[in-house]
């Protein structure tokens, strides 16, 4: 049987020379960063050049503007609380999109408990955010803008520079979710007008267990983390120097193929999409068209009347790895707020799917993705009670209506005497 790893938004393997760079780290080189003996300032030395390595894959204007985490969630939790709480005596408004990552709408829902407020920004049916919403949404109470780079589920790629000359003009601190995106798309920080920026080495090569904030050093944020003096007193803790030292040098290699990786990356998107469209009836794309509104690794892709956790499970029994973007089991259970956002039905979310590339995929593994899972789709639409209801006419399809029967929300409604959501 055939491996494909099409899941490289949850993760990515490390690079067999980042292996090898954090090798020592975990032997001769084991000294505690925070220490004054030559085994601290050995491992010392070498954060500092880590340091320098993000700082180019962003364009930050010093090294000394990183910060390291845990890891991505870690980093977007400083930055949100760190800045709302050290912004605090200035007002309590947060303007956010209502299509964050958890680790966004999680953290500032734990700061409206603690008396902030937050305007949440619609977006349109691909998932894009209006850079004129969120200078509407702005008051003079607002003490931070937050916004994804591309998106974590549709892979939406946000108009950040525009975003963030709206926030320097109120001179509002603005944040960048880069998680799903650093390593994949080119981030210029100065040039787009970011305060705080949080990524992940591990999604472009690099190991777990490290995250990265850029701070700029006019933007006020407050340790959510206390103890000892490390990070500059804004992130207590012995720092995770292996995976530091790897993610480093995985920026580093990031940062040079980027063109070659994007290119890659976007062909093998554009041929799977093209083959799913053509191979499998009733399917659609969501989110923007592949291009330059969308992240060239992202297809987010919802397959009609079945669920998204059979083909998830019939596509790793095949040797393809993927993730399903709804966590439904039942019709009756919540599909994931961002296909709620930009309108998607609740049929059509329940089939949901969402395929990432990687640099390392090749066409012949696509071709072999296409073929597998129009296999799967005929197999589970053949066990299921809605293609069955579909083909006796008593349901109709959203994406290619026939006119013959209810909406899959219409029926269920129905026969529930409860609205669908």
């Amino acid at each position: 049987m055939r491996h494909v790893f099409l899941d490289h938004q949850s993760t990515t393997p490390v690079l067999p020379e980042v292996f090898e760079a954090m090798r020592p780290y975990f032997t001769e080189a084991f000294g505690n960063p925070s220490s004054l003996h030559r085994y601290g300032l050995q491992v010392r030395d070498a954060l500092a050049k880590a340091r320098a390595q993000f700082a180019a894959l962003i364009d930050a204007e010093s090294a000394e503007d990183i910060l390291f985490t845990s890891g991505g969630t870690e980093a977007v939790n400083l930055a949100v609380k760190g800045a709302a709480f050290a912004n605090q005596r200035k007002g309590n408004h947060i303007v956010v999109s209502e299509v964050e990552h958890p680790a966004v709408l999680n953290s500032i829902e734990f700061l409206e408990k603690q008396g902030f407020t937050s305007t949440k920004v619609k977006v349109d049916p691909i998932g894009w955010v209006d850079p004129d919403d969120v200078r509407a949404a702005i008051t003079d109470k607002t003490i931070l803008v937050s916004l994804h780079y591309a998106n974590h589920d549709i892979g939406t790629i946000q108009s950040v520079r525009e975003i963030g000359k709206i926030a320097s003009e109120k001179a509002i601190p603005f944040f960048v979710d880069a998680v799903a995106s650093a390593g994949w798309l080119p981030i210029d920080v100065q040039a787009m007008g970011i305060h705080l920026l949080s990524f992940a080495p591990h999604r472009f090569y690099g190991p777990k267990g490290v995250g990265v904030l850029y701070r700029n050093r006019r933007a006020r944020v407050v340790s959510i983390i206390h103890g000892g003096v490390q990070e500059g007193g804004r992130r207590a803790g012995t720092e995770n120097v292996p995976a530091i030292v790897g993610g480093g040098l995985a920026a580093e290699v990031a940062l040079r193929e980027m063109p070659r990786r994007i290119a890659h990356a976007a062909k093998l998107q554009k041929r799977l999409w093209e083959g799913l469209k053509a191979e499998v009836p009733y399917i659609k794309l969501n989110g923007p068209e592949p291009g330059p509104k969308r992240i060239s690794t992202n297809l987010n892709i919802s397959t009609e009347f079945i669920e998204g956790e059979g083909q998830l499970l019939l596509c790793d029994m095949n040797g393809i790895a993927v993730a399903s973007g709804s966590s439904c089991v039942s019709k009756s259970l919540k599909i994931s707020h961002v296909l709620a956002a930009i309108g998607l039905e609740h049929a059509l979310a329940q089939g949901n799917l969402i395929m990432t590339v990687g640099k390392d995929n090749t066409e012949d593994e696509i071709d072999y993705v296409i073929e597998t899972f129009a296999r799967i789709v005929q197999k589970l639409r053949g066990m299921s009670p809605m293609w069955d209801e579909f083909e006796r006419g008593i349901i109709d399809s959203v994406i290619a209506p026939t006119g013959r029967g209810k909406s899959f929300t219409e029926h269920a409604s129905a026969v529930s005497g409860k609205p669908v959501h």
